[in-house]
């Protein structure tokens, strides 16, 4: 059995979630799959030494020699909207061509970021007539609009939703990580049986409670292991509600001196946050760079508390995967974030405490609630390990993707 992944990012691309990539892709070749990959020369989250190490390698095997990348020349993703926009149109050209011209395919595979990615697969799909599977791990343009790049009912919003209705018109499968997806993208249209609801997972195994005194994080980066520490992991972009936050911890440096913020990450607005912590004196905040895979537990152990935070608008159908790498390290999740399934799993489980999108006065209660009711924290923490170790295994959620593939390639095959 042939996958055919043709991908914006791949590996060794950084990025909070990159861990589903590497499992999934496990997961396939243990099943006996053969994957062939696509993929521009890797840069998001690479030093320049390690941009440079991919200038002259073409071809990649992976996992017993059952994965096979095959890298493309491309220049450097900057933070310039209008150039990002153009090499996404050149990789999504370049993709097109491979994905017409590769031989023996029985599954296309394709994830919805860049936006225009899912295109993709329904072109192909309706010239060569390969099964497609597109995994939804967000929704365009819904996203857009709630970050404000877009206009709901504008027109970029509009040309959003004619590439959304198609690529769901020509996927035979669609993966989405969350119950709230599947309501959205039926109501669109989409027909109940062609949606499969797979979320994000968090290895059990690899995500695990440090113990602070253990933590080697604190010694690297000079941390006071008698603060209290509110921890947030991944993307510091625009839609992460960083102003919030740093309000937040402006007012409580005025009053609580060993209240700290941990900020471990990179993204388009990092230097801002930079900026805005320089300008404040915010001697509170303490901003890392992405940490390698291999100490994913002592990033997610390193607060009493992790942040799941985004603006009004924007996380209406989502639930970040971070979530379940917070609940793995036995710690409590703090969200501020639109009222979705989010909400419900948190409080139905006593794993954290929920607060709306937006609203930085419950936000800031939040916090000081764990903060003066620290036994609290303990509780939540192990109530969030054990939702992990009851629903969302590693091997639970790839298991899922096989199972999908085998079914799409077995309808090819009658």
């Amino acid at each position: 059995m042939k996958i055919l992944q043709l991908t914006g990012y791949f590996l060794p691309e950084k990025a909070a979630s990159i861990y589903l990539v590497e499992n999934r892709l496990e997961a396939f070749s243990k099943n006996g799959f053969e994957t062939v990959i696509y993929a521009s020369r890797p840069t998001r989250g690479l030093s320049d030494k390690e941009y440079n190490e991919y200038k002259n390698k073409k071809i990649e095997k992976m996992y017993n020699g059952n994965i096979h990348v095959h890298r493309f020349p491309m220049y450097r993703e900057g933070r310039n909207v209008l150039l990002r926009a153009v090499r996404y149109s050149l990789n999504w050209i370049i993709q097109l061509w491979y994905g017409m011209n590769e031989a023996r395919v029985d599954c296309i595979y394709l994830e919805s970021t860049p936006p225009i990615q899912g295109m993709l697969g329904s072109i192909i799909r309706i010239f060569r007539g390969i099964p497609f599977v597109y995994n939804l791990q967000d929704i365009f343009p819904d996203s857009m609009a709630g970050t404000g790049l877009a206009r709901k009912g504008g027109f970029i919003w509009k040309i959003g939703r004619v590439i959304e209705n198609f690529t769901y018109k020509h996927a035979d499968k669609i993966i989405v990580i969350s119950e709230d997806f599947k309501k959205n993208i039926m109501a669109k249209g989409v027909p109940e049986d062609k949606i499969v609801v797979v979320y994000n997972w968090v290895d059990q195994n690899k995500v695990v409670d440090v113990p602070r005194e253990e933590n080697k994080l604190f010694d690297v980066y000079g941390l006071d292991r008698s603060k209290f520490y509110i921890t947030y992991n991944g993307n510091i972009g625009l839609t992460q509600n960083m102003d919030m936050l740093l309000d937040v911890a402006k007012e409580l440096q005025k009053v609580y001196e060993d209240i700290h913020f941990v900020l471990v990450g990179n993204g388009a607005y990092l230097d801002e946050v930079k900026r805005k912590v320089a300008d404040q004196q915010l001697d509170n905040v303490h901003l890392l760079p992405f940490q390698p895979y291999e100490d994913i537990s002592h990033v997610f152990s390193l607060g009493d508390a992790s942040l799941v935070i985004s603006k009004p608008g924007v996380g209406a159908n989502s639930v970040p995967s971070k979530t379940w790498s917070i609940m793995s390290a036995s710690r409590p999740v703090l969200a501020n974030f639109d009222e979705n399934e989010l909400k419900t799993i948190i409080e139905n489980n006593h794993c954290g405490i929920f607060t709306k999108a937006g609203d930085k006065d419950a936000f800031k209660e939040s916090i000081l609630t764990l903060y003066n009711h620290r036994e609290l924290c303990k509780e939540y923490g192990y109530n969030g390990r054990k939702f992990v170790l009851d629903n969302l295994t590693r091997e639970v959620g790839t298991q899922k993707y096989v199972d999908v593939i085998k079914e799409v390639c077995g309808k090819k095959a009658k």
